[in-house]
């Protein structure tokens, strides 16, 4: 059977609509960029946010991951290890709060493929405002919004198998 990011490897960051993601703060317009220049605190910030992980948060992973798989959390610089940690963490706090688990695509594709659940084609803060009022804005409903932990989760575990068993980028950055 294929690990997530093995599913995963033809898809390219051109492939995300990134303008069609949120992040805590907006879209992810610029998300490209900042993974090429691999600007890991910033990202962080993007990312995740009190806990919460983001519709780009799964797919920002995964490209900064495939540079950094097989490595040792250790080895790596300390932003990367933060961004890492920050993740793992609102994972596991997700994980562990007892809420049950909606279903959620097995394929992760299905986030990008289903136009309900991305934002609207033209960037518009006044139009996004109103989406986030919404009772359910695109890509937020109960088994989308479960799935940007359950796959971010996967794939630092698919990255990092040793760390993730022994949670060790918790250990490294200090419980954060």
């Amino acid at each position: 059977m294929k690990t997530l990011m093995q599913s995963l490897e033809g898809l390219r960051l051109k492939d995300i609509p990134w303008r069609r993601l949120t992040t805590a703060y907006g879209r992810a317009t610029q998300m490209p960029e900042l993974i090429e220049q691999r600007r890991f605190r910033e990202i962080a910030s993007l990312i995740e946010h009190q806990g919460t992980l983001w519709q780009a948060t799964p797919w920002t992973l995964l490209f900064l991951l495939r540079r950094s798989a097989g490595r040792r959390i250790g080895e790596l610089p300390e932003d990367e290890r933060f961004l890492y940690a920050s993740v793992w963490e609102a994972a596991r706090q997700h994980d562990e709060s007892g809420e049950p688990l909606p279903s959620y695509p097995d394929d992760p594709l299905e986030l990008l493929r289903d136009r309900r659940l991305l934002w609207p084609e033209e960037e518009d803060e006044e139009a996004d405002e109103g989406c986030w009022m919404e009772e359910e804005p695109p890509g937020y409903d109960p088994s989308s919004f479960a799935a940007y932990f359950v796959y971010s989760r996967r794939l630092l575990e698919e990255a990092f198998p040793e760390d993730a068993a022994e949670e060790r980028w918790i250990e490294q950055e200090g419980g954060r």
